[in-house]
């Protein structure tokens, strides 16, 4: 599949014949980012001008597009619940953000109602509002946000989420580039007091694969998104072990489905043909491309 395609009609195509080969009513994308235009353009931004958080990688954004071309192409595709992944770079904007998300979902029924954190003194309070008018999914970005996650002032935000039972999708790894508190440490201090939390390691926890099975072993709560591993992109800067591939497959009904679309510097068909080349079978393709998340988010 050529990373430079653009014709996204057939693509919408060859994504359907996909997950209707595997006998499924469409697709869940856990991990898809919404959130207000200029901070996206912000973002892309970043990425154009290839910072340092992106470890200087030529990052093409494949799908530039406006937000309403953007949710029609996931539906063409035949996405049938995505989210709306956002995350604050400094304190003071987390509130603003699950404020935009909480209207996003509302206008967007097949988005799950997505927020988020920041380790500062009221986040107990914005978590608890966000989860009382419905937040069903959060987003932690330990790397961009340059916090620890075992941050005090995030105790109760994390027992509270856990107490919940929402997911919490945490781009924790030291991929693409490390940050102060990436890695696996740092979220396993979590994890030892909140045991029961609902993780979902963004990325598979690249490039510390191994590590953030060792995790998912450990903790029956902590499940893994597949969002650019095994890409041919990623592949090519932070390659998955194949000695841990019967670990992956072994724990095939707590992978998810993720994309980073649209900041995917490839067409989206590639992740799905990127995971079924790791050859780990159609019963494996269905859980991770559709049924897991049913059975998470109770869809």
């Amino acid at each position: 599949m050529s990373s430079t395609r653009t014709d996204f009609g057939d693509e919408a195509g060859e994504i359907r014949r996909f997950w209707r080969g595997l006998g499924l009513p469409g697709l869940i994308d856990v991990h898809t980012h919404f959130m207000p235009e200029r901070v996206l353009h912000k973002v892309w931004d970043y990425f154009d001008a290839n910072g340092p958080l992106i470890a200087g990688l030529q990052w093409p954004i494949t799908y530039r597009k406006q937000e309403a071309e953007r949710t029609g192409l996931l539906r063409e595709f035949g996405v049938r619940a995505f989210t709306s992944m956002l995350y604050p770079h400094k304190p003071g904007m987390a509130r603003w953000l699950n404020g935009w998300a909480a209207d996003f979902a509302r206008r967007t029924p097949d988005c799950l109602h997505t927020a988020t954190l920041y380790p500062e003194p009221d986040a107990d309070t914005y978590v608890r509002e966000a989860v009382e008018t419905g937040a069903r999914v959060f987003k932690a970005h330990v790397q961009v946000g340059a916090y620890d996650p075992a941050d005090e002032q995030l105790e109760q935000t994390w027992g509270l989420l856990a107490e919940a039972g929402i997911p919490v999708v945490v781009h924790c790894g030291s991929g693409p580039a490390p940050g102060k508190h990436t890695g696996p440490e740092p979220i396993a201090r979590v994890l030892a007091r909140h045991p029961k939390l609902r993780l979902i390691v963004a990325h598979m926890g690249m490039p510390e694969y191994e590590e953030f099975l060792d995790l998912a072993e450990r903790y029956d709560q902590v499940r893994l998104d597949t969002t650019m591993t095994f890409t041919d992109f990623a592949e090519g800067f932070m390659p998955f072990p194949d000695r841990a591939l019967p670990r992956l497959a072994a724990m095939g009904d707590r992978i998810l489905l993720g994309s980073d679309f649209p900041n995917i510097p490839y067409p989206y068909l590639h992740q799905l043909h990127a995971l079924e080349r790791l050859g780990l079978g159609r019963d494996w393709l269905r859980a991770v491309c559709h049924d897991n998340a049913v059975n998470l988010f109770g869809l």
